[in-house]
């Protein structure tokens, strides 16, 4: 199985190269995330990262997408980004009460790119190890309106979310099922805040922590490795 692995990786580097692309600037977590992506076919996974590239050349042409471009998303301070939770990887809090619909579409598409960018950074000491992912809380309580996962944790949940939320199901594959965790009772409360870690989760899901808002936190940038 691994030898059919590295063959399908040397496939997919050799289709790069006749596409007229590089993958010099990029190891092989970077790659495999394609391979996965495309259910191990070479051929598509090369097309997808070259398209990849070139999107994100023309779109993050600074290799990230500095605090001074997503201002009007940032101000509201409604992400924070705590710090790395049970699993490793990263928490991160959306609280929905102060997310309204983006009038500027392009800012908030850079807002996004920004938000999963400094997200995965955070965690990554050295070399991407090809497990880089996020978990993440959303907070609907009070919520104007009902979002690369390890984790999906929804906090507060009003009741006709609760029933969109059932309908919605159905329609998700279990692999993704399987990252997502509605948080409503007492008990499915306790299993979350160990599951997530005090010393990470805020005081008012359960936790020690403070907020930290995601502009508030120093995280090495990715250039143009990780996000897609």
């Amino acid at each position: 199985m691994a030898k059919d692995h590295e063959l399908k990786l040397a496939q997919m580097k050799e289709f790069i190269q006749q596409l007229g692309s590089s993958v010099e600037k990029y190891g092989d977590p970077t790659l495999e995330r394609f391979l996965i992506a495309t259910s191990m076919d070479p051929n598509k996974a090369a097309n997808m990262f070259v398209s990849w590239q070139k999107w994100r050349t023309s779109f993050v042409p600074l290799g990230f997408i500095p605090d001074s471009e997503v201002v009007q998303q940032l101000e509201p301070r409604k992400i924070f980004l705590q710090g790395l939770c049970n699993s490793g990887h990263p928490l991160m809090i959306l609280n929905a009460s102060k997310h309204y619909p983006a009038k500027d579409q392009h800012q908030f598409k850079k807002f996004v790119v920004h938000v999963l960018d400094k997200g995965i950074a955070s965690a990554i000491r050295g070399n991407e190890i090809g497990n880089e992912k996020i978990v993440v809380i959303i907070d609907l309580q009070q919520a104007y309106y009902p979002e690369r996962l390890a984790k999906l944790y929804m906090l507060n949940m009003p009741r006709f979310f609760v029933s969109v939320w059932k309908m919605i199901s159905y329609f998700l594959e279990k692999a993704t099922l399987h990252k997502i965790m509605i948080v409503t009772s007492e008990e499915e409360r306790k299993h979350f805040v160990t599951e997530v870690g005090k010393e990470v989760l805020p005081e008012v899901f359960g936790g020690e922590a403070k907020f930290v808002a995601l502009q508030d936190v120093e995280a090495p940038r990715l250039e143009s490795r990780l996000t897609f």
